[in-house]
């Protein structure tokens, strides 16, 4: 039906709200670079609107660290655009602090806790190689 994938990847060991927390401002990213996922809002019965969701289903998968990492360096050596949260992101509280604290750090040094990227279904697959289904 789709031919790309939506995956967004999030450190295993992380608790739950942080899980949740990274999850949503990571899709958030995906659907800001490709507003045309974004459906018709809904309707209900009674007549009330509610917002548009992504039309296009979202793997969340789980990763260690270093899977992780290697996750971050294939994206990176394919040039497949993605968001990318880090540790340091959760001592912020407003978007020009984290992206402050980001820029501190390279591919070589960040502690990455979430990534979320969206391409052709075969290059995802390659990409989050090691990753499992979220549980």
């Amino acid at each position: 039906m789709f031919d790309t994938k939506i995956a967004i990847v999030v450190r295993e060991d992380l608790a739950t709200w942080q899980k949740l927390n990274v999850t949503a401002f990571l899709m958030s990213g995906i659907t800001g670079a490709n507003p045309e996922i974004m459906g018709e809002p809904y309707r209900d019965a009674a007549g009330h609107t509610y917002h548009s969701l992504c039309i296009q289903p979202v793997i969340v998968l789980s990763a260690d660290q270093g899977t992780l990492k290697n996750v971050h360096n294939r994206a990176l050596s394919r040039d497949v655009p993605h968001g990318l949260y880090i540790e340091e992101m959760f001592s912020t509280g407003h978007d020009e602090a984290n992206r402050a604290v980001f820029a501190e750090h390279g591919p070589e040094d960040a502690k990455v806790v979430g990534i979320a990227l969206r391409a052709e279904k075969k290059i995802i697959d390659k990409i989050t190689k090691g990753a499992k289904m979220h549980a």
